[in-house]
C-alpha cells in the first residue's frame, strides 16, 4: 500500500510543489535577516537600488559610494518592476520575498514536463530536486540578487527548448537581457540550439541565428557601452577579474578552466545534479556561457559551490535530465532520478534549507535583543555609516553608507559598527574601519552606546 498518491493533474502538483517551496524560502530567507544575517553587500544595495526606483529616481547606490549608478556595475533594469510592491511595503523583507516566489516559479515548468515525459513520480521527483536543488537554496539565503528573475525565465525558456516550442523559448530567454550583461550570452546560445534544431524545418535556422545575433550584441553593447556611462570610471569594473590584472595568454587562460580543483568540485556537482545522464542532452550547452566567464575569471568567489552564482545553472541541468528521460530506457530513468534526488537530499543538510526544522536558529538571544534595541535609537531619515551586516537592518529606512568608506561634508549624523561582524576582508577591512573609527572620534563623534562589541557613535 503507497502512503502517498502524486496529484494526477500536473498543474496541481507543480503550483502545489512551488507553493511549499516558496514558503520554505521565505521562511528562511526572512529569519535570517531576522538574525541580522543579512549583508550590505548585497541586499542593502540592492535596497537602495529599488527604494529610488519607487521614489522615481536614478538608482544611486551610497553604500557603493557617493553619487554611485548602480547601472554602471551591472545591467539590471529588471529588478525595476519590483519598485511598486516595494513602494507599497517598504523594507528588505519585500525583496527577500519577492526572491523567494521567483526561485520557487521554476518549479512549475520543470515539474509539468517531467509529468509528460514520465508521469507523476518522475514529475514529483523532479520538481523536489528542482526546489531543493543546492544552488537555489544557497541563492535564496545568500540576500537578495538580480539573478533571482533569470531563475525562472530559464525554466520557462528551456523547457520550451526541450519541447521544441522555438517561439516561445525566444520569448522567455530575451528578457534575460535585462536581468544581467553576462546572460546575453545565453540568450545567445537558446538561439543557437533554435537554429540546430530547426535546420530541417520549414523556416531553417534563419530565427534562431537572429537570436543569437541578438544575444550577442546586446552583451557587447551593454559591456563597452551601456555599463562604462554610467560607471564613474567610465569603464567596465570586472575586465580586471577575467585577465587577472595583466594580459594572458590563451594557453594560460585554458589552465584556468580546469585549476584548482575547486572547479572539479563544481563540475562534479552540477552533473551530479542532472543525474550525469543530463549530460546526454544539447540542452547542458545552455550552462556554458556561465561557466565559461565562472572558470575562466580570476575570482575565487565564482569557481565553487557557494554564493549565488550557480541558481541560474540549476533549471538548466534539471531541463537537460528531463530532456534525456525522454529518451532512455526506463532503468537508466531511474538510475538518473535517483542520483539527482540523492544530490538533493545530501546537500539539504549542508546548505540552509535545513534551518527550517532548528529550533536554534529560530531563538532570539540576548545580543540579538540588544543589537535591534541600539539600531532601534538611531531616527528614520538619518545618514548612518555602519558595518556590512548592520547596514542591512537601515537601508529601509535611513540613508546608509559602509564605516571604512571616507566621510563627505560633515559626516553622518550616525556610526554603528558590530565588531564581530565576520565580513572583515570584503567589504570593509577590520584596519579599515578600526581607522575609521579613530578618524570619527577623532572629529568628536560621542559614544552612545559600547557594549558586546557594539559601537554606537553620535556626531555632535
Amino acid at each position: 500500500m503507497r502512503l502517498f498518491h502524486p496529484p494526477r493533474r500536473p498543474a496541481v502538483l507543480a503550483w502545489g510543489l512551488a507553493a511549499g517551496f516558496a514558503a520554505l524560502y521565505t521562511c528562511v530567507a526572512v529569519n535570517r535577516y531576522r538574525r541580522g544575517l543579512s549583508k550590505a553587500y548585497d541586499l542593502g544595495i540592492f535596497e537602495q537600488a529599488i527604494r529610488a526606483y519607487a521614489h522615481g529616481q536614478a538608482p544611486i547606490v551610497p553604500l557603493k559610494g557617493p553619487g554611485y549608478h548602480l547601472l554602471g556595475d551591472h545591467f539590471h533594469p529588471l529588478i525595476a518592476v519590483l519598485a511598486p510592491v516595494y513602494r507599497l511595503f517598504p523594507g528588505a523583507v519585500t525583496l527577500l520575498v519577492a526572491q523567494a516566489l521567483l526561485m520557487a516559479l521554476a518549479v512549475v515548468p520543470l515539474t509539468r514536463w517531467a509529468y509528460e515525459a514520465g508521469g507523476p513520480r518522475v514529475a514529483l521527483v523532479v520538481g523536489c530536486v528542482t526546489g531543493a536543488s543546492w544552488g537555489i537554496v544557497r541563492a535564496v539565503s545568500d540576500d537578495f540578487h538580480e539573478i533571482a528573475f533569470a531563475v525562472p525565465l530559464l525554466a520557462f525558456a528551456a523547457t520550451a527548448l526541450g519541447r521544441r516550442r522555438h517561439l516561445a523559448a525566444a520569448l522567455w530567454s530575451l528578457p534575460l537581457l535585462l536581468v544581467k550583461e553576462d546572460l546575453g550570452l545565453t540568450v545567445a546560445a537558446f538561439g543557437l540550439l533554435i537554429a540546430w534544431q530547426a535546420r530541417r524545418g520549414r523556416r531553417g535556422p534563419l530565427p534562431g541565428l537572429v537570436l543569437a545575433g541578438v544575444g550577442i550584441a546586446a552583451t557587447v553593447l551593454t559591456v563597452t557601452v551601456v555599463l562604462p556611462s554610467f560607471n564613474p570610471h567610465g569603464g567596465f569594473d570586472y575586465w580586471q577579474q577575467l585577465d587577472g590584472g595583466g594580459q594572458p595568454s590563451p594557453w594560460s587562460l585554458a589552465a584556468r578552466i580546469g585549476w584548482p580543483p575547486i572547479k572539479w568540485l563544481l563540475l562534479l556537482l552540477l552533473a551530479a545534479t542532472a543525474g550525469f545522464l543530463g549530460l546526454r542532452s544539447p540542452l547542458v550547452l545552455l550552462c556554458v556561457p556561465t561557466l565559461g566567464w565562472r572558470l575562466l575569471s580570476a575570482n575565487p568567489h565564482y569557481w565553487g559551490v557557494s554564493y549565488h552564482y550557480s541558481a541560474v545553472l540549476m533549471p538548466l541541468v534539471l531541463a537537460a535530465l528531463v530532456d534525456a528521460l525522454t529518451r532512455t530506457d526506463p532503468r537508466r530513468a531511474r538510475r538518473a532520478l535517483a542520483v539527482s534526488a540523492l544530490v538533493a537530499a545530501v546537500t539539504v543538510p549542508v546548505y540552509p534549507l535545513h534551518e527550517v526544522v532548528m529550533p536554534e536558529a529560530w531563538r532570539t538571544s540576548p545580543r540579538l535583543a540588544y543589537t535591534r534595541a541600539l539600531l532601534g535609537s538611531i531616527p528614520d531619515g538619518a545618514t548612518v555609516a555602519a558595518s556590512n551586516r548592520l547596514a542591512a537592518q537601515l537601508t529601509g529606512r535611513a540613508t546608509v553608507t559602509l564605516v571604512c568608506q571616507a566621510p563627505t561634508g560633515p559626516g553622518p549624523e550616525w556610526v554603528v559598527v558590530d565588531r564581530t561582524d565576520p565580513s572583515v576582508q570584503a567589504p570593509c577591512a577590520t584596519a579599515d574601519t578600526a581607522r575609521m573609527l579613530v578618524e570619527y572620534e577623532r572629529r568628536g563623534y560621542r559614544r552612545v552606546a559600547d557594549q558586546d562589541s557594539l559601537l554606537l557613535l553620535q556626531r555632535p
